[in-house]
C-alpha cells in the first residue's frame, strides 16, 4: 500500500527531525543556564523551550502510534480470552483515532489563525513564531488519528501490512 508506505516514511522523518530538535533544545537550556550563572541569560529561552516541547512530542507522536510504543497499561487485559483482547484493542485504537482526529479538527482554526495573523509568544528583544507549534499540533494529530484506524483496520480486517519497528 503506497499511502501507507509514504505515511511511515513521513512518520519517521517528523520522530528523526524531533529527537534532533530535542538533543539541540539540550544545548540551548545548557547555554542558557550557564549564561545565566554569569548573569548574561539568553533571552527568550522560555518561550523557544516552550514552543519547542510541544512540537517535539507532536512530531513524535505518529510513530509512537504506528510503532506500538504508545503508553498502555494492560494489565487486566492480558488476563483475559484473546477474542476479547481483540475486541478492547480494537476499540482503544478507534477511540484513539477518534480522539486525534478531534485534536485535529479543534486545532486547525487555531493553526490557520496563527499563521494568517502571524501570532507570537514573548515580549521584548525576543518573540517566537506561534504558528510551527500549532502546525505541529495539525501535522501529529493528523498521523497518529491515521495511524491508530490504520491499525485498527490491520486488527479488524487481518491486513498484512509491514509492522513499523523502533
Amino acid at each position: 500500500m503506497l499511502l501507507v508506505r509514504m505515511t511511515d516514511w513521513l512518520t519517521k522523518v517528523l520522530m528523526i527531525f524531533g529527537a534532533v530538535w530535542a538533543f539541540c533544545l539540550c544545548f540551548v537550556a545548557l547555554s542558557d543556564i550557564i549564561l545565566r550563572a554569569l548573569d548574561i541569560p539568553i533571552t527568550g529561552t522560555k518561550e523557544i523551550v516552550a514552543n519547542s516541547v510541544v512540537i517535539i512530542v507532536f512530531m513524535q507522536v505518529g510513530y509512537a502510534v504506528r510503532s506500538g510504543s504508545m503508553l498502555r497499561a494492560d494489565f487486566l487485559v492480558v488476563m483475559m480470552p484473546p477474542q476479547v483482547q481483540k475486541g478492547l484493542r480494537i476499540f482503544c485504537y478507534l477511540l484513539g483515532g477518534l480522539f486525534f482526529l478531534f485534536l485535529l479538527d479543534a486545532a486547525l482554526p487555531h493553526a490557520i489563525r496563527s499563521f494568517t495573523r502571524g501570532e507570537f509568544d514573548g515580549v521584548g528583544a525576543l518573540q517566537v513564531p506561534v504558528w510551527p507549534a500549532r502546525w505541529a499540533i495539525v501535522l501529529g494529530s493528523a498521523l497518529a488519528g491515521f495511524n491508530y484506524l490504520l491499525i485498527a483496520a490491520v486488527d479488524i480486517f487481518g491486513l498484512d501490512i509491514e509492522r513499523m519497528d523502533l
